[in-house]
């Protein structure tokens, strides 16, 4: 019989370290690697930066190797002028081609790589920053479940306890049976809230599964969670501590979104460049090695041919598509000057909002926490009442029910603050 109790007592040991328990930190890593909609993005990066080294490429010099074997025939040659001779041949080719001054082709064209390069890794950056401020709401979501389905546990505690006096009562004579059954009622929808909170508890979870990207049917996990000490929730928030201004300076100087406009503008004005340098010439070496290998033609083919050449390319005129399209190319600069000052009054608006929403979560936790303390006393004052005869039921379920809302409220608004808070640091880009 002992032997049966250890097994059991072992196997629900293990079963209890099967399941993981996940902080914040550990969910936010798990979402960085998992999430489809960030590969996706740092594909996008990763293929700009090919770009710009392929781009880059062109600095260097383009080296040619060519090689054939075949059949030649040939006639007026000077050994015998009036009949065809047939020939096997042997040729290799070697060509360098190198780029000496392009008036700005392959740089503009290789900076314009490279900023459109950076523009990708800073979406790279700001889509890593919106997935922690998910993730951070997704958790405090489910943290905020379990603490009301502690607040509903507490709930059904009261209604047991108050059921199992009424029915004492009503035994004693003291009071009637209706108190009894409104006991019951106020039991069962008790129970029923309950069952709720812990149905929106599993939505929680489902919801975080989402974001941090856990595909499985059924995640075993849960989250790091505390119990909290309602009665001093106000007092352990940690604050936040920058002014309006400070905030919208620091989203300026650090939010993803706005580096990435910046990179824009220096791809539009590489564009530009590229653009404008299509007026002048391209100046170039050539330079070509070509030998060759035949039998009975050695007399009249070369066996080994070079040359080397500066040259000049330079288009005089295509029928204004050059100024057109530097014309387009600088409206594109201007366009992508009014996108940074959009954006950025976007961001100064978000932050704005967030900042508030953050004070106004803070003042609604610091109020709840008060009414709390007050339903409290009012509910252990409306108890004592009803024990001395001095109210009714009704009276007394009245100062219950306020108690018990003052707490949910008072879970709610203490996540709500963390989530705002979560929000404000992601806009900030913090």
């Amino acid at each position: 019989m002992k032997l049966n109790k250890f097994l059991i007592a072992l196997a629900l040991l293990s079963n209890l370290y099967a399941t993981e328990i996940y902080t914040v930190d550990d969910l936010t890593i798990k979402a960085l690697k998992n999430s489809p909609d960030l590969h996706i993005n740092e594909a996008n990066y990763k293929a700009s930066k090919s770009r710009y080294k392929q781009a880059k490429a062109n600095y260097l010099p383009k080296i040619d190797l060519h090689a054939s074997a075949g059949e030649i025939g040939t006639s007026d040659i000077p050994t015998n002028p009036n009949n065809m001779i047939n020939d096997s041949l042997m040729l290799g080719k070697l060509s360098v081609k190198q780029i000496l001054y392009d008036f700005g082709k392959t740089s503009g064209n290789s900076d314009s790589f490279k900023y459109n390069s950076q523009s990708f890794s800073n979406e790279y950056k700001q889509k890593i920053s919106d997935k922690k401020r998910d993730v951070k709401s997704a958790y405090y979501d489910v943290l905020k479940a379990i603490a009301l389905i502690n607040v509903n546990k507490e709930n059904v505690k009261l209604n047991k306890a108050q059921l199992y006096r009424s029915q004492k009562y009503f035994e004693a004579g003291i009071r009637t049976k209706i108190d009894v059954s409104d006991a019951s009622v106020e039991l069962i929808k008790s129970n029923l809230d309950l069952k709720k909170s812990q149905y929106d508890l599993k939505l929680a979870y489902a919801n975080l599964d989402k974001v941090v990207g856990f595909k499985a049917i059924k995640n075993d996990y849960k989250v790091y969670s505390k119990d909290l000490d309602l009665s001093n929730l106000y007092q352990s928030l940690k604050l936040y501590n920058l002014s309006l201004e400070e905030s919208v300076n620091f989203s300026y100087e650090n939010r993803y979104e706005i580096k990435k406009q910046m990179s824009q503008i220096k791809v539009a004005k590489a564009n530009s460049y590229l653009a404008s340098s299509e007026y002048y010439p391209s100046i170039y070496l050539n330079a070509d090695y070509t030998k060759q290998d035949v039998d009975k033609l050695s007399s009249s083919v070369p066996k080994n041919q070079w040359q080397a050449s500066i040259n000049l390319d330079w288009n005089i005129y295509q029928g204004g598509a050059t100024d057109a399209a530097t014309q387009e190319k600088k409206i594109k600069v201007d366009i992508a000057n009014s996108n940074l000052a959009y954006s950025k009054l976007l961001i100064k608006t978000k932050t704005t909002q967030a900042y508030i929403n953050v004070h106004k979560a803070k003042d609604s936790v610091e109020l709840s926490q008060s009414i709390l303390k007050v339903s409290s006393e009012k509910f252990e004052q409306a108890s004592k009442r009803y024990e001395n005869g001095l109210s009714d039921f009704i009276e007394l379920q009245q100062a219950r029910q306020g108690y018990i809302d003052a707490m949910a409220l008072l879970v709610i608004d203490y996540y709500n603050y963390y989530k705002a808070v979560a929000i404000l640091d992601n806009a900030i880009g913090r």
